[in-house]
Order: C-alpha cells, then sequence, then structure tokens
C-alpha cells in the first residue's frame, strides 16, 4: 500500500455564469454537490477529501453545507483556483491533489480510482496524470491527479488567466517540464463528445435528475455502464441534453493556441 498522502479536491462556487447556484440543485432531497460527494467517497483511494470553494460571501452556503455533512471545507481566490488547490493541498499535508470539478455529479468510483491507483504505482514516473490528454471517458468523469512539487511549480510559474483559473493547463501544456500520463477506457470505446453527464445548462441538470430517479433508489452506487444501459433502453433521457454535445473547454483551448502559434509563424 503507499505510504503516499492522498487529498482530493473538489471545486465548488455557487456564481456559475450559465447556471448559478447549480451545485445546490436538488437531487433526490439532496443538494447536487452533496450527492456528488457521496459518490466520490464511494472510490477507495481518495485519501482525505476538501471541498474548496471561495472566500465570497455568496459561496458562505456551501461553507454551511459542508459543516452540516462534517465534509472539510477551504475557501480561497474566486477565479485563481490553481492556488485555491495549491493552498488547500499544502494545509493538509499533501503528497499528491486530485482534482475533481464539483460539475460531475455522475462521476465513477471505480474511474476515480482507476486513475488514482495509475498514478500511485507509478507516482516515481509521473508529475501528473488524468483521463483527459485524450479524454475517451463520458464528458462528466474527470479526474486529475498530480504530484504535490508539480502543482507547486505551477502555481509559482503560471501567468495567464486561464492557467490560473483552470488549476492544470501549465502542466499539460508543458510536457518538456512536467512528465505527463493518461488512462484510457480500457474497453476502447470513446464517448468523450457522445455523451455529454455534466452540468452546465438547465438540461443538464433535468438530465442528471432523470438518471438518479431511473437508478438511485435501487442502487445507489451505480456506475458508468448502468447509464449507458438506462441510456439505451430509454433513449428519450438522452434526448433531454443532447444539443449540448461538445468539445471540451480545453480543446477548444488547445484550437485557440493552434491558431495563436500559426498566427505567430506568419508574421515572423
Amino acid at each position: 500500500m503507499s505510504n503516499l498522502k492522498i487529498v482530493t479536491v473538489v471545486q465548488a462556487r455557487l456564481s456559475s455564469t450559465r447556471l448559478p447556484g447549480k451545485v445546490l440543485l436538488p437531487i433526490l432531497g439532496k443538494p447536487l454537490l452533496i450527492r456528488m460527494i457521496e459518490r466520490v467517497q464511494n472510490a477507495k483511494l481518495i485519501g482525505e477529501l476538501v471541498v474548496a470553494t471561495s472566500s465570497n460571501i455568496d459561496d458562505d452556503a456551501i461553507e454551511e453545507i459542508c459543516i452540516q455533512e462534517k465534509i472539510n471545507c477551504y475557501r480561497g481566490h474566486l477565479t485563481d483556483l490553481l492556488n485555491r488547490h495549491y493552498q488547500a493541498a499544502k494545509i493538509y499535508c499533501a503528497d499528491a491533489v486530485v482534482k475533481i470539478p464539483s460539475d460531475c455529479p455522475l462521476i465513477d468510483p471505480a474511474i476515480i480510482d482507476k486513475v488514482l491507483k495509475f498514478y500511485i504505482d507509478n507516482s516515481d514516473k509521473y508529475d501528473y496524470v488524468s483521463n483527459l490528454h485524450p479524454a475517451t471517458y463520458s464528458d462528466g468523469n474527470d479526474v486529475e491527479v498530480m504530484s504535490m512539487a508539480a502543482i507547486e511549480k505551477a502555481w509559482k510559474e503560471a501567468i495567464r488567466n486561464f492557467e490560473r483559473e483552470h488549476t492544470t493547463p501549465y502542466i499539460w501544456e508543458n510536457p518538456n517540464h512536467f512528465r505527463i500520463g493518461n488512462i484510457i477506457w480500457e474497453d476502447g470505446l470513446d464517448l468523450s463528445v457522445t455523451q455529454r453527464w455534466t452540468i452546465d445548462f438547465e438540461e443538464d441538470y433535468l438530465f442528471i435528475k432523470r438518471i438518479y430517479e431511473e437508478l438511485y433508489p435501487s442502487n445507489p452506487t451505480f456506475g458508468i455502464y448502468d447509464i449507458l444501459n438506462l441510456l439505451k433502453d430509454k433513449p428519450e433521457i438522452y434526448k433531454i441534453n443532447k444539443k449540448y454535445l461538445g468539445k471540451y473547454w480545453y480543446e477548444n483551448h488547445l484550437d485557440e493556441l493552434k491558431n495563436i502559434n500559426d498566427y505567430k509563424k506568419k508574421i515572423s
């Protein structure tokens, strides 16, 4: 068994621009954030779990819920999530920190453990491991794990806004400075742009709520294949948020970087 101190950070705030307050929307009588944390806590390798929210007064409600549910809570910068993750990891004495966004209420604990086990078993070979570069799992199963040394280096050196806001771009954009690993779906599937299990819009909430209503009462630990089987049996559920299927934000970002680099070549 590894002696690494793992700290899993779930980032959450109420000031979402597309769907404000989304993490507190009700799912079977509890806030969506708590339903998601139940799933994260079903993973065996997450170590110590911390909800990292902002110090803005708007996010007092998140801290209050964490206190009620006896969940660790750290409060930090609203938009500098790199700093928020780094400071939370320092406070809880992490050797490695896991980043999981709070907009993944259908995340599969088995996938969390799969990424973490690979990192733990190979922590001498990798600074950063995720299932996102490239992504193959359904959107909404985002897991990133990095060494404390890696996040500290990023914290010290990252200067662009998107590098601070999204925590990890400085790491995965600099493969010459970080040893980067990736986990793909072992079945050879790639549903990263054909399945949307994250929450940004009202339709996403209705989709996620329906999944819980269908599966949770008889199987609270339902996993990715249970969801896929449900969508196969009831395709009308899949259609609820189908119009928002698309690329991950970082793919759009990579396209933007490519355009910038192409432009620089033209003028150089």
